[in-house]
């Protein structure tokens, strides 16, 4: 193990990677599932040849700037560990609250219905629902069908944690439900909302790597924002909840859009753990 840190060390610092021992490390560490000591604590532990191998070209592709995640092809979020590679957006710890605001505010109620993770990507957000929440069904859009087959290895890596069945369907936003007359009990997403014109300001590791029809939204960042609200109140059933992660520096833009519809009520901005305005959540009201 302390041979295999020293190989990824060598070749991250060879590019003149930042800190290269603590990328190896985290390399390690990702690829082994283990906590981040372990590498030091078992510095004899034998490495096979399969091992060694995934661990440096890991390490070979994060040298190119490709993100961690991206090179060793796994993130983690909330209690999953997922697959991932440049065909999803990386999961983020701000996500993980949009799901918690959905099991807090859905946890004293009847357990049931039909939750939609509207842009899946990798299947985070419904994976996470359908393993942690008490819903009859997940259904998991995309309009690429390059992310949901990553979705799909996704669940069935996770089968078996699963409470309820999550189902893909290929399409934009909500029009796959619509299609079939879906009604859901719950609306969740983290759509594109970055404008165009941001793409500059965007760190390197983010523009230069991850799908740009997961990031972008034209209208300022807004197109799919304000398409979604509309759709989800025609899919919603009455009471149901609609949860969105949006741009902070948009959210009241956001939410103004939600109320604008009419169907919704008790509309909120919620804060993220660093105090920025990041959600917006709504009840959709009774016809």
């Amino acid at each position: 193990m302390r041979a295999l840190v020293d190989a990824c060390q060598a070749i991250l610092a060879a590019a003149a990677v930042e800190d290269p021992r603590a990328e190896a490390t985290d390399i390690v560490t990702a690829l082994f599932d283990v906590p981040r000591s372990w590498a030091t604590q078992h510095a004899s532990a034998p490495v096979d040849d399969l091992e060694w191998k995934r661990a440096t070209d890991a390490a070979r592709r994060r040298a190119t700037g490709m993100p961690l995640q991206y090179a060793v092809g796994r993130a983690a979020f909330r209690h999953l560990t997922l697959d991932v590679d440049p065909r999803v957006l990386i999961p983020r710890p701000e996500t993980e609250l949009l799901v918690e605001l959905v099991l807090e505010a859905l946890g004293g109620e009847a357990r049931g219905g039909i939750a939609v993770d509207v842009g899946t990507g990798s299947g985070a957000i419904a994976l996470a629902l359908a393993s942690e929440g008490r819903f009859d069904r997940v259904i998991a859009t995309d309009i690429s069908r390059d992310a949901l087959a990553v979705a799909a290895r996704n669940v069935t890596l996770h089968r078996e944690v699963l409470r309820a069945v999550v189902e893909l369907r290929h399409g934009s936003l909500l029009a796959p439900l619509r299609a079939s007359g879906t009604r859901a009990r719950v609306v969740v997403s983290n759509p594109p909302y970055i404008a165009y014109g941001e793409a500059l300001a965007l760190p390197a590791a983010v523009r230069d790597w991850e799908p740009a029809v997961a990031l972008f939204s034209a209208d300022e960042g807004m197109r799919d924002t304000a398409r979604l609200v509309r759709e989800a109140a025609e899919v919603l059933e009455p009471g149901g909840m609609l949860a969105l992660e949006v741009d902070a520096r948009r959210a009241s833009l956001a939410a103004e859009c939600v109320a604008a519809t009419a169907r919704f009520g008790d509309v909120r901005v919620v804060l993220d753990l660093a105090g920025r305005e990041r959600f917006v959540v709504a009840k959709r009201l009774t016809d």
